[in-house]
């Protein structure tokens, strides 16, 4: 049996790809059925976020596995065949094993220490499990990547202090608007990354937030929580004439902001200055809309400035989080390595 790894991040891809690649909650259960009914894939797991798309799987033997991956990734996302792979990577163990406990950790974030990674990863391997699509040997890594990054941010300083995207986009939207508390700042999307916005707005004295999302009840819920102001979706046309700043993290499988939309808008607004922060993969925001005048729209690979900035001041703590997931990652080869001997001695002796 092997553990193998095939996917692409914020540094093999740009955002233009890994939305197509992205997969949609209702997409996974046929995926991982898809996996194993049709790849050869025996476990599988699907790690789909703003910044990667992943494959976990188990198998016995390779049979041309890989190109199979390569191939149901292509028909997934309408992506020529040569042309994804350029952009994916594929390992096996121990790369794939230490990957994980690397992305766990939020050690291959964008944002180094982010900890909105860690609910992904669980995410995953929920899913998995519901799905019946992992086994013995994804139960095992899951479980063990997730103590390891547990131990990270217990026994280092990765974790600690502005560590998200969200937080991130806070910044940005900061530096265009000096007087940030006195904007009015409209977040669509109230999960994790909507939350983490809305806490780092409300420390940074912002008074006047508003919230969306596709369930109106975790808006209120949310907007109960910080003292913001829960809207409907249906509200959103209204809202662009009164927002300075509207911060998107939705997994909506289309635009919810189109050129249409926002061009007659400026013009009612009397060219009042708009900053568009578009955190969704897919995107949430018509990427030509940049081009109008007094509209300054940053997607997720724009906030690299800012994220590198804190990285550098995280890299210490890197590498005592190397060390860390370095012990991690041996303990559990140790313990696969003995299981599968195990597993050929019982072979051997069912065969004599």
């Amino acid at each position: 049996m092997h553990i193998v790894l095939v996917g692409v991040n914020h540094k093999s891809a740009p955002i233009e790809l890994r939305e197509r690649l992205a997969f949609r909650p209702e997409q996974i259960p046929t995926a991982l059925n898809t996996l194993q009914r049709d790849i050869g894939l025996n476990e599988a797991a699907i790690l789909s976020t703003c910044n990667r798309v992943e494959i976990y799987g188990a198998m016995a033997d390779s049979n041309g596995t890989m190109e199979r991956l390569y191939q149901f990734l292509s028909e997934h996302s309408g992506i020529d065949r040569e042309e994804l792979a350029r952009r994916l990577y594929s390992y096996t163990e121990p790369q794939s094993i230490h990957h994980l406990f690397a992305v766990a950790s939020g050690l291959d974030s964008m944002v180094i220490g982010e900890a909105e990674v860690l609910a992904q990863v669980k995410q995953a391997y929920a899913w998995a499990r519901e799905c019946q699509a992992a086994g013995k040997v994804l139960n095992a890594l899951f479980q063990r990547a997730l103590n390891a990054a547990k131990a990270v941010r217990s026994e280092t300083a990765v974790g600690r202090g502005s560590t998200s995207i969200g937080a991130a986009s806070v910044e940005l939207a900061g530096k265009i608007f000096k007087r940030l508390s006195e904007a009015v700042v409209l977040l669509i999307g109230a999960g994790k990354n909507g939350e983490v916005t809305l806490k780092r707005l409300t420390e940074r004295g912002v008074r006047d937030v508003r919230i969306m999302n596709r369930s109106p009840e975790r808006a209120a819920h949310l907007a109960s929580d910080y003292g913001a102001t829960p809207l409907a979706l249906e509200q959103l046309p209204a809202q662009l004439r009164e927002v300075d700043i509207i911060i998107s993290s939705t997994s909506a499988p289309a635009y919810l902001l189109r050129l249409a939309d926002i061009a007659p808008m400026m013009r009612a607004r009397h060219q009042q200055p708009l900053c568009l922060v578009d955190l969704g993969v897919p995107r949430n925001i018509e990427p030509v809309i940049g081009t109008l005048e007094n509209v300054y729209l940053f997607d997720i690979d724009s906030l690299q400035g800012l994220v590198e900035q804190s990285n550098e001041q995280r890299q210490e703590a890197v590498g005592h989080s190397q060390r860390i997931l370095d012990r991690k990652v041996e303990l559990f080869l140790s313990w696969w390595r003995e299981d599968r001997s195990y597993a050929v001695a019982d072979r051997h002796r069912n065969s004599g």
